[in-house]
């Protein structure tokens, strides 16, 4: 068996390697090359001397600029780049990289067990959703919620639990405001997500400017599924209400089963956080893979991430089935442009303290990475945030990269379930829909031996290929659409606040 290697070369361009473990500094990690110092696992060494304003290449992408000359073995870090201009957004060729159906990997099944709606994906959860129409109605919906939990829940054995959407959205907000529809499609979406099996459940205080009529059809406003507090003399009153109220839903819900359905009734999200330079090696490839089964199975895989995707635009372009869908694609990234220079900085200022500990030294070498978790599969469409998909396949989702804003986007868009990967470790979490964490280091999975779902950090290694791990990341998502098992993240309970986007102004 061939020695693991000490280093990895992504492309044959690449001046640049990182690091599978801590280097010390005079290790021969290739012909030629030899560290000059210590270099922390998944940090870029030099292979070859790199003059001031030289290229830094990686995944065979410019990622930057020596500030000063780079002599060869030595460690590259954030702070020795000047950052690449941003890719511009005109014109840009499409459908000159589409894998056909065909030609991706084959699913090792094509069913699995949800709960089929009448329009819409199945959910792979049977759950009681309250959505609130705004954040003054949290705290009396979390406190009915838990008695829900305790004292109804029990009777109705078929019901897998009842979940509090609250939101900071609904009052004190500028509603007629150019960009207020993103938040409050998101809030309307949610009312009516895949898992909540149709039953609307909408707690509203009575004064916000988020009003139902914003949010459901006018057949919909009912007292079945509305309820306002201002409306009830006193704190027994109203969570006499919603007892009662929520007990109608549960009787209901309790009749639902789960049933076979084809892969074309699952709908899933893709996303990363806490990224480190062996994400876009081993734990986003991987779930690129698995998605690429997925789609080939008639699925539908939704990735986002503006931010994380914005210097490989023309790489996503290439996949995109028609101009329709490129110019959609155009259109979210110079949305996004604007949105991030009125607020005084640029695309760059995603990279946390964390990602660059692990090794991503700029925002063009995070999004390299961050792209590989969608695949090979051709764009079939592109969403705004909280947009719900018309297409089956892999579809581009536009969304802030924030984990805590990203997950509930896609939540709204209508994913039952959640794939995240990370380099770094998050306990992050929802409890709409289960998440699958996806580790990209062994050393993250020995750490957290009972959180971490899956480990890439084979990959790396070379105990495992990227199909390997593909395999049992699809595995585990239909086990756990099914509900045969549950990611760690559910046993726990670790279930994030929900941040909806709201680009509008503040009142």
């Amino acid at each position: 068996m061939a020695e693991a290697p000490l280093v990895i070369r992504v492309k044959e361009a690449d001046n640049v390697a990182i690091a599978v473990h801590d280097l010390s500094a005079g290790t021969r990690v290739l012909p030629g090359v030899t560290t000059r110092q210590d270099i922390p696992q998944a940090h870029k060494v030099a292979l070859t001397d790199i003059p001031r304003g030289g290229e830094i290449i990686r995944y065979g992408v410019v990622l930057g600029y020596a500030k000063d000359d780079i002599p060869v073995g030595a460690w590259i870090n954030e702070h020795m780049l000047d950052l690449p201009r941003t890719p511009g957004l005109d014109d840009m060729p499409f459908g000159t990289n589409l894998v056909e159906k065909k030609d991706l990997p084959d699913p090792p099944r094509t069913t699995w067990l949800g709960y089929r709606n009448k329009v819409g994906p199945a959910g792979t959860r049977n759950l009681l959703g309250i959505v609130t129409t705004v954040q003054c109605a949290a705290g009396v919906v979390n406190v009915a919620v838990e008695r829900i939990k305790k004292e109804l829940l029990p009777k109705y054995p078929h019901v897998d639990g009842v979940v509090a959407v609250t939101h900071p959205y609904g009052c004190g907000v500028a509603i007629k405001a150019r960009e207020a529809h993103i938040p409050i499609r998101a809030v309307r979406n949610l009312i009516r997500h895949p898992n909540f099996g149709g039953e609307l459940m909408v707690v509203g205080l009575g004064c916000e400017k988020l009003t139902y009529d914003m949010l459901l059809e006018p057949e919909e406003i009912t007292p079945e599924n509305t309820l306002t507090l201002q409306d009830y003399p006193g704190h027994d009153a109203m969570m006499n209400a919603l007892l009662a109220m929520a007990e109608k839903k549960l009787q209901r819900l309790n009749e639902r089963r789960r049933e076979e359905l084809p892969l074309s009734e699952l709908l899933i999200g893709m996303q990363c956080g806490g990224s480190d330079a062996f994400s876009g090696l081993t734990a986003n490839p991987s779930a690129g893979y698995a998605a690429d089964m997925l789609v080939k199975g008639g699925a539908t895989v939704l990735f986002s991430e503006v931010t994380e995707v914005r210097d490989g635009v023309h790489l996503l372009a290439a996949r995109c089935r028609d101009a329709a869908t490129r110019d959609k694609l155009a259109a979210e990234m110079r949305w996004y442009d604007e949105y991030l220079d009125a607020g005084g900085v640029d695309r760059d200022a995603n990279p946390t303290p964390g990602n660059k500990k692990g090794g991503l030294a700029n925002i063009v070498e995070k999004a390299m990475g961050s792209i590989a978790k969608s695949g090979t599969a051709p764009i079939e469409e592109v969403l705004s945030p909280a947009e719900k998909p018309t297409k089956h396949g892999l579809i581009y989702a536009a969304t802030p990269a924030s984990d805590i804003v990203c997950g509930p986007s896609q939540l709204a868009s209508g994913i039952g379930l959640q794939v995240f990967m990370t380099g770094r470790g998050t306990p992050y979490g929802l409890a709409a829909a289960p998440v699958i964490k996806v580790c990209s280091r062994s050393e993250l999975k020995a750490h957290w031996f009972d959180m971490i779902d899956v480990s890439a950090g084979g990959v790396a290694t070379g105990e495992q290929t990227i199909a390997d791990v593909g395999t049992e990341i699809f595995q585990l998502i239909l086990d756990v659409a099914s509900g045969v098992k549950k990611p760690f993240s559910d046993q726990y309970g670790f279930h994030n606040d929900l941040c909806i986007f709201n680009p509008a102004p503040i009142t």
